[in-house]
C-alpha cells in the first residue's frame, strides 16, 4: 500500500478526490489527511493579493470576513470531515488531523510517523508565497526527506 500524507486547506471537492485517488493507478493508498483552515494561515494582505492576482476582486473585499480562530477551527472540522468521507468512498483509507502548531512541523512529524512514501500539497494557488519559495510545497521539499507533489485545488469548494 502507498502512503500519502495530503496537505489541504479546505474540503476537498470531488475533482480533487478524483485526481488525487488516481495519481497512482490501481494502487491502494492510505491518505493521512492534513488541513489547516484559510483563516489560520497567512495574514489577510497576503490572502487578498492572491485574490487580486486570480482577478478574485470580490474575493479579496470579502478577506476580513474570513473566518479565524475558533470559527475557523469548527469549519476546517467539518471540512477535515468531508474530505475524508469523500477519499473513502474510492475505497481508500483515509485518516486526517487539524493543524494545530506550525504547518511544516506538523508535516514533517506525521511523515516519520506514517513513513509516507510521498507528501501532496493541493490548495488554492498562492501567488505571493510561491513567488518567494514560502509556499508549503517549497518549504515542505527542504523538510520532509520524501517527494513533495503541489497540486492546484480544481474548484471551490
Amino acid at each position: 500500500m502507498f502512503t500519502s500524507v495530503l496537505m489541504i486547506e479546505k474540503a476537498l471537492t470531488s475533482a480533487d478526490v478524483e485526481f488525487v485517488t488516481t495519481l497512482h493507478g490501481d494502487e491502494p493508498v492510505a491518505f493521512h489527511v492534513l488541513l489547516q483552515p484559510r483563516g489560520e494561515q497567512a495574514d489577510r494582505l497576503l490572502r487578498a493579493i492572491d485574490d487580486v492576482a486570480l482577478g478574485e476582486l470580490d474575493e479579496a473585499v470579502r478577506e476580513g470576513e474570513t473566518p479565524e480562530g475558533d470559527e475557523a477551527r469548527s469549519m476546517g472540522e467539518r471540512a477535515l470531515e468531508v474530505s475524508l468521507k469523500a477519499l473513502r468512498t474510492t475505497g481508500d483509507t483515509a485518516e486526517g488531523r487539524l493543524v494545530e502548531d506550525h504547518p511544516l512541523d506538523a508535516l514533517k512529524k506525521l511523515v516519520e510517523e506514517v513513513h509516507a512514501d510521498e507528501v501532496i500539497v493541493l490548495t488554492d494557488p498562492h501567488y505571493v508565497e510561491e513567488f518567494f519559495h514560502r509556499d508549503w510545497a517549497s518549504r515542505a521539499r527542504h523538510k520532509v526527506g520524501v517527494p513533495v507533489l503541489k497540486l492546484f485545488s480544481h474548484s471551490k469548494a
